[in-house]
């Protein structure tokens, strides 16, 4: 139980510091959906190529189509953050290369500290010599960046899965009930369930929680948005599939959305964990990937 009320404890603060980024931070809004886009890009590919084409079906090629995604979560992040804040797509992409090699956090916050700094050159070195005060100043830096993170993200942000995976053994009814709850409300926000569970690397049976509660929610949503009539029959639709993509609507009805949310998150994942499914790849917390993964 100390085990689980720590993780749950840890979980929160990180889910408190990436809201407050959401809102507070320049552009931070537009960040974090850049960092879900590089989640979908990277962890949702190998999600169905390497996991269920590749590891289930034995399809050796697309087992490598996504294992190339997978290791490439920090660069998508490198390259779609900057765009995301109006980077050129050169330089942005010179930024993603740049951290080839690192988690996607390292490379989120490398892209997005660093496309100030580009920002900024841009604006005071004359044109033409911009490209190579970029390449000098810039790319360097966002490694640096990258490289600084990167222990960080591993002592602390991936120690929070690890907890909740060894907790998940030890009391899986409290396990489900929490965690089932708060990864259905993080898709329902702003912070991208999927970017999420991928930040802390999640798996095994805590992940399996987080990709069947949300898969669950999906058809509670459907009915929840239809009964309640937010929105056309086509946003009804487009929040089972994404939550996401309804943010605005969510943002103007947010207590009922996030308490129906809750309780059925955390009811799905009491039974998901009391089955024991589990999922082995991380970053799979959205409605379909996961359920397709999950053993």
């Amino acid at each position: 139980m100390t085990q689980i009320l720590l993780g749950t404890a840890l979980l929160l603060v990180v889910l408190a510091l990436f809201t407050l980024f959401s809102y507070k931070a320049p552009q931070g809004m537009k960040a974090m959906g850049a960092l879900a886009n590089a989640a979908c890009a990277s962890f949702l590919v190998e999600a169905f190529h390497f996991s269920l084409f590749g590891e289930q079906m034995g399809i050796k090629f697309l087992e490598g189509v996504g294992s190339a995604n997978g290791n490439l979560g920090g660069v998508a992040a490198g390259i779609l953050v900057p765009l995301a804040l109006g980077v050129s797509p050169v330089y942005a992409v010179l930024v993603g290369l740049t951290v080839s090699g690192f988690g996607i956090l390292p490379g989120f916050i490398a892209g997005y500290l660093v496309s100030f700094v580009i920002k900024f050159l841009e604006e005071k070195v004359p044109a033409g010599l911009d490209l190579i005060a970029i390449i000098l100043v810039a790319a360097p830096l966002a490694r640096f960046i990258a490289m600084a993170m990167d222990p960080v993200v591993k002592n602390t942000l991936l120690q929070i899965g690890q907890v909740l995976i060894q907790a998940s053994d030890s009391s899986p009814i409290v396990m489900g009930l929490i965690l089932g709850g708060l990864i259905t409300v993080v898709a329902t926000a702003p912070l991208s369930s999927m970017a999420l569970t991928s930040i802390i690397g999640l798996t095994g049976i805590p992940m399996g929680i987080g990709a069947l509660a949300v898969f669950g929610s999906s058809f509670m949503n459907y009915v929840f948005f239809s009964k309640m009539k937010f929105g056309s029959k086509k946003d009804t639709i487009a929040v089972a599939i994404e939550p996401l993509t309804q943010s605005d609507i969510i943002s103007a009805n947010p207590i009922p959305v996030y308490v129906t949310n809750f309780i059925g998150g955390a009811m799905s994942g009491i039974i998901v964990a009391l089955m024991g499914i589990q999922v082995g790849t991380p970053g799979l917390a959205t409605p379909i990937a996961g359920f397709f993964v999950s053993v």
